[in-house]
């Protein structure tokens, strides 16, 4: 139980232990509350519960990460990839239920093949330059890139959104890989513009499946 209370040292903006020794870092994750509460507007009343429940899980990112990003300690770094992990997952299922109509339990299990899935593929991004440091978080944006592929007959709306989706997480990985290598030149870093970043893609991403369900796939074009 020790090991749960271990510094981690890991971003450029962190010079010393102390609570707010990554300010900018820390207050940043406001943007992933401040997008989930825009979201949790725009879906109310719509008769969308997976959608409210993205929300929530969204405002949860942000508190998980402000939490890694003052303590840096290894349980507040599990805090912080709980809900990230969970809202990748809902989606996924999100995804598969009602974008692809699959029933609940294929949704579910399509789901949870994205762990095998990760697994396998996060140790060949590990080996790329520059890819290694995020290469946890690469295999979704293949996977969401992939889906908006195969959607592009059926539902081509909600395809390209899938694809500017990918696109932002793409754009925001780039910024979290990028805030050590810059250290010397930034002070700051670059970590606080993959929160940025990250809750726009996240709320955009509940946005799409908002006016997927509202369009009906048959209306989309």
């Amino acid at each position: 139980m020790e090991g749960l209370w271990r510094q981690i040292d890991g971003y450029c903006e962190r010079l010393d232990p102390g609570y707010w020794a990554e300010p900018v870092n820390a207050v940043t994750n406001a943007a992933f509350v401040l997008v989930a509460w825009v979201m949790w507007r725009r879906v109310r009343g719509q008769g969308l519960p997976l959608a409210e429940l993205l929300c929530l899980v969204l405002a949860l990112i942000g508190m998980g990460s402000f939490l890694f990003h003052t303590h840096a300690q290894v349980w507040a770094a599990i805090a912080d990839v709980v809900p990230i992990v969970g809202f990748s997952l809902l989606y996924i299922y999100v995804a598969n239920r009602h974008f692809w109509g699959w029933p609940g339990w294929a949704a579910a299990l399509g789901a949870l093949a994205y762990l095998p899935y990760s697994a396998l593929l996060t140790p060949v991004f590990a080996g790329l330059p520059f890819f290694g440091i995020s290469s946890f978080y690469w295999p979704l944006p293949v996977l969401i890139f992939g889906y908006a592929v195969l959607l592009s007959r059926r539902a081509p709306a909600t395809a390209r959104g899938l694809t500017i989706g990918a696109g932002m997480l793409c754009l925001s990985l780039v910024a979290r890989s990028l805030d050590m290598p810059v250290c010397g030149a930034l002070p700051l870093g670059t970590h606080f513009l993959w929160h940025i970043l990250n809750a726009l893609m996240l709320g955009w991403m509940i946005e799409l499946y908002r006016r997927h369900m509202l369009a009906g796939p048959v209306r989309q074009g």
